[in-house]
Formats: C-alpha cells, sequence, structure tokens
C-alpha cells in the first residue's frame, strides 16, 4: 500500500527529529566513555573487526554491545558514526550559513543598484558557474592544508575543518545570489521602493527594514536546501582524503576506510554500511524538507 502525503510527511519529520535527537544526546557519550579518548580505541585487541551484535564477550565477564561492530583498531563504529555524524553536519551548517551570508549579500547589492554593476557581478557569477565547483573545492582545501603544514596537533585538525568548511561555502553561494538578485529586483520595481528612494532612504535600511522581511523565506528554503549538498561534498572530499582527516571521524573517511574492507575472503560489510547508510538517510529527508519549504515559499513556481 503506497504512503499518502501526510504518511511521508510525517515519516520525514520523524527521521530527520530522531537524527537530530540521537545526535545530540549521544555525541558526548560517545566522546567521552567510549575507549581511550578521541580515537575510541579499545584495550583489546580481540575487540577489533567485531560484526554488529546486540552482545558480545571475549570472555564470560565481559560483555560489550556493539551494535553497529567495531573497526580494524577496535573502535565502537557506532560511536565514531555519532561523532562523524555531528562533524559533518556541524560542516554542512555552516558552509552553508557562508554561501548564504556571501550570495544574499552578493544578490543584494546586485539588485539594489542595478545597471553595469548588475551585469558585472552576475557576469562574475556566470563564469563561476561554468567552472567545476568540485575541483574549487579541491584546490582550495589543498592550498590550505599546504599552508598549515607547520602548525603541529589539534590546531592543524581544527584550522583544516575552518578551511574545508570555507571552501565548501565560498563555492555554494552562486545559486543563492542569483535567487536573490531575482527577488530584489522585484521588490526594488515595487512603489513602496519607490517612495522610499524619493525621501532619501539609505541602502542599507532599505535592505535591513523593507528588503530582508520579504527576502528572509526564500533565504531560510535556500539555507536548507545548501546543507545537504555541503554535507555531500564534505563527504566526498573526506572520501577522497583531503577533507576531514584522521584521528576526527566523519562519514566520508569512515566510508572510504569500510570500502578498503571488502574483499572476496573476509568481507567486513559493516564498516561500509553503516556509514553510507548514514549519509543516505540524511540527505533524503533533508532535501525531502527543504523541497517542501520551497514549495511553500513558491507555490506558482512549483506547481
Amino acid at each position: 500500500m503506497p504512503l499518502t502525503r501526510d504518511k511521508k510527511k510525517t515519516l520525514c519529520r520523524g527521521v530527520i527529529l530522531l537524527t537530530i535527537i540521537a545526535y545530540l544526546s549521544t555525541f558526548f557519550w560517545a566522546v567521552s566513555n567510549n575507549g581511550e579518548g578521541r580515537r575510541f580505541e579499545r584495550t583489546n585487541v580481540h575487540m577489533a573487526l567485531m560484526p554488529p551484535s546486540l552482545w558480545t564477550s571475549s570472555d564470560d565477564t565481559n560483555k560489550t554491545v556493539t551494535l553497529f561492530g567495531t573497526d580494524q583498531l577496535g573502535r565502537d563504529l557506532f560511536a565514531r558514526c555519532v561523532v562523524g555524524g555531528a562533524i559533518s553536519l556541524c560542516v554542512g551548517l555552516f558552509a552553508a550559513c557562508i554561501a548564504v551570508f556571501v550570495g544574499t549579500v552578493w544578490g543584494t547589492i546586485a539588485g539594489i543598484y542595478g545597471g553595469k554593476v548588475d551585469s558585472a557581478m552576475m557576469r562574475a557569477v556566470d563564469i563561476l558557474y561554468g567552472l567545476p565547483s568540485i575541483m574549487l573545492v579541491v584546490l582550495i582545501s589543498v592550498a590550505a592544508s599546504s599552508m598549515m603544514q607547520n602548525v603541529d596537533g589539534s590546531m592543524q585538525e581544527l584550522l583544516n575543518v575552518v578551511a574545508l568548511l570555507a571552501a565548501i561555502g565560498i563555492v555554494s553561494w552562486l545559486t543563492v545570489s542569483r535567487v536573490v538578485r531575482g527577488q530584489v529586483r522585484s521588490l526594488m520595481a515595487r512603489p513602496a521602493m519607490e517612495a522610499c528612494r524619493v525621501i532619501g532612504v539609505g541602502p542599507i535600511r532599505t535592505f535591513t527594514h523593507h528588503l530582508l522581511p520579504a527576502l528572509l523565506g526564500t533565504i531560510i528554503v535556500y539555507a536548507t536546501l545548501t546543507v545537504p549538498t555541503a554535507i555531500l561534498s564534505e563527504a566526498f572530499l573526506s572520501f577522497l582524503g583531503i577533507g576531514i582527516k584522521e584521528p576526527l571521524p566523519s562519514w566520508g573517511n569512515l566510508t572510504a576506510d569500510g570500502l578498503g574492507q571488502l574483499n572476496p575472503v573476509h568481507s567486513r560489510w559493516w564498516l561500509l554500511f553503516w556509514p553510507s547508510l548514514c549519509i543516505a538517510v540524511t540527505l533524503v529527508a533533508m532535501n525531502w524538507f527543504g523541497q517542501r519549504l520551497r514549495r511553500r515559499a513558491e507555490p506558482k513556481s512549483c506547481a
């Protein structure tokens, strides 16, 4: 029996809510209580590469839950998926914030001033659209990594994450800028904006008091749609070894580690299955949520 629209809405909302609750409720537990430090290493080497099981034991007295199994170093894959999901979601959220901020500012300036300024700024957007975005992210990430070779320890890991989310955000603002520019041009043609120009209202006050309230719904919608794209970009780069690097986990490098464990002799399928499932479920749910918001905000364009 096919699911109705209301049941699909309830299902996707439930998936998003459960994902958020799971990450918030288990993140600190995973960091503090599972193994030695943030690497989640177990002291018992016999616990390495254990398949998913509710109860496993190395002897009669020591029983341990391995819901997602363990990796080649004996680390609990469930804990690493939780922490990796938190890192991937944070990178996606902050990259989306950067993309929305840059795109909103760029599109607003082009829409308010119009004329040659609008033409020059939109031609720059067209040129950037013609370049492969993922290649630009790779180049920016590699350049940032080469500049941080002299930085040691945790500071290098932090700067690597910051450089990654900045690189993804910098190349993800193009669609937002076009949408915002079109909305601003439409709003500037209204009589209220003509009245603002006549009485001498400045561009900053015009934006904060008149344009931004009208643009807020569109900005939120495209921010929601940008988050899964940023998460997918981070996962892809981490899969290639350019994004989040060990010992920090992310869904991308967990998937890369799991792919290396697939072989005809001993196939440790759980190392690839669980991170891939986390990526797929999160992206589908967030894309559905963003599409629903877009349909509500732009009913005519989606009819």
